[in-house]
């Protein structure tokens, strides 16, 4: 099964708001090997001017995640994930990801290509705020491989 490429901007639901944990931002800083006080202490994160302490960038994929199922869940996607390669990650920032941000997610399916027999989907997850403001938007790029 090829994907669909109806899927082309096509835009899902919000996912469930993520409330950010000052424990999750630890873990994850320590599993990319950060060593910013800021990643870790909330005393170094209120010094520079946060409020908690400040998630690594690529702490943004978590809140990506909850998007990316549903598109992966697509009944008529046409995506089989034991085939998907993650080909390529991006983060655009308007601020910080910081504990105690309850953020929601947006996905829109930014295009669909066929290379070779693959397909190229391009997701872009934007995720604001309980405000509604932008934090940041997260662009994947999932190589879906053909027929061996």
């Amino acid at each position: 099964m090829s994907v669909n490429p109806e899927l082309q901007g096509r835009v899902f639901p919000p996912v469930a708001p993520y409330l950010v944990g000052r424990e999750k931002v630890r873990e994850f800083a320590r599993a990319v090997f950060s060593t910013n006080p800021v990643n870790l202490d909330p005393e170094a994160a209120r010094a520079a001017g946060y409020a908690d302490v400040v998630a690594p960038p690529t702490f943004a994929v978590v809140v990506q995640e909850a998007t990316l199922a549903q598109l992966l869940a697509e009944p008529d996607a046409g995506i089989d994930f034991t085939r998907v390669v993650h080909g390529d990650q991006r983060f655009t920032f308007s601020r910080p990801i910081v504990a105690g941000d309850e953020l929601t997610a947006t996905l829109r399916v930014a295009s669909v290509k066929s290379l070779g027999g693959h397909s190229m989907v391009t997701a872009v997850s934007t995720v604001v705020d309980a405000a509604g403001a932008h934090v940041v938007t997260a662009t994947s790029t999932l190589v879906v491989r053909g027929d061996e």
